[in-house]
């Protein structure tokens, strides 16, 4: 009799310590904590969840309002994974911060929009107004670029992702360009002439590239492939069959299908 408690007791200590590593039965869903901006990235993360779940996974969808919390925690292993940003700023970010997050998946591209504040349209612009852009390198470099297709400005040739205000070489308008922190800029908005603003921020705002903007990246740029949005992990974490699982997901056709009817056109499928 003794006998068999033991063995029963081996048993049971098995499954229990097999559970206290993680390991996944038929019947236990795992987590996943996910840290994401709240649009559109967290909304496009719930409407994931149900697919997951299917999987075996559930999302613990953590939001963030700036760009620099979400790779921290990340870091410190708070965090499975986070969804907010493009590859050139996280490389930025990891140069900066001697943090060791790496890209795994492209999911979507936001164009980043000319919004009108106080003038209208481009051709209204007078003399010495107001463009408010993001304060990050890359986001500002991005948001140059686009005034520089408009025909507002023109900078220096080998800036490239790195151009600042410093780098620009022709400014016919004598526009002033104001650095602004990224998600404060729609709330700028009415204070400038014009702002141009990433695409979760402007989402949040109520507003849509698409519709919204005189002047939108397209499709076809270099920005569309440069700056789509990824899904991040810690260095080492790349492998995981639970962010393969997640990645599966985000790919899919049914967020595709979700991504194109919510934001029409404001939120751009990679996939």
């Amino acid at each position: 009799m003794k006998k068999i408690f033991f063995v029963l007791f081996i048993a049971a200590l098995t499954v229990f310590l097999l559970a206290g590593c993680g390991t996944k039965t038929s019947e236990e869903t795992v987590k996943i904590k996910i840290g994401a901006s709240v649009t559109p990235h967290a909304e496009i993360l719930a409407y994931a969840n149900d697919l997951l779940k299917e999987k075996g996974y559930e999302l613990e969808i953590v939001e963030f309002t700036d760009y620099v919390q979400p790779n921290l925690t990340l870091e410190s292993g708070e965090l499975d994974a986070n969804y907010f940003q493009h590859l050139p700023y996280l490389e930025q970010f990891n140069e900066e911060h001697d943090t060791h997050l790496v890209s795994v998946a492209a999911i979507h591209y936001e164009p980043l929009g000319l919004y009108p504040g106080k003038t209208a349209t481009v051709a209204e612009l007078k003399d010495g107004a107001q463009i408010a852009v993001p304060n990050d390198v890359t986001n500002e470099a991005r948001a140059l670029l686009l005034l520089e297709t408009q025909g507002l400005i023109k900078v220096r040739d080998d800036a490239g992702l790195t151009a600042t205000v410093n780098d620009i070489v022709e400014n016919s308008k004598n526009l002033k360009i104001v650095e602004i922190e990224a998600a404060q800029l729609a709330r700028s908005l009415q204070d400038v002439d014009m702002a141009v603003i990433n695409g979760n921020y402007a989402i949040q705002a109520g507003l849509n590239a698409a519709t919204d903007a005189v002047a939108k990246e397209e499709k076809d740029s270099l920005a569309a492939t440069t700056f789509a949005n990824i899904l991040v992990v810690k260095e080492g974490d790349e492998n995981r069959e639970d962010i393969a699982a997640l990645i599966d997901v985000l790919k899919s056709d049914e967020i595709k299908q979700f991504i194109e009817d919510k934001y029409q056109g404001a939120v751009v499928p990679m996939f």
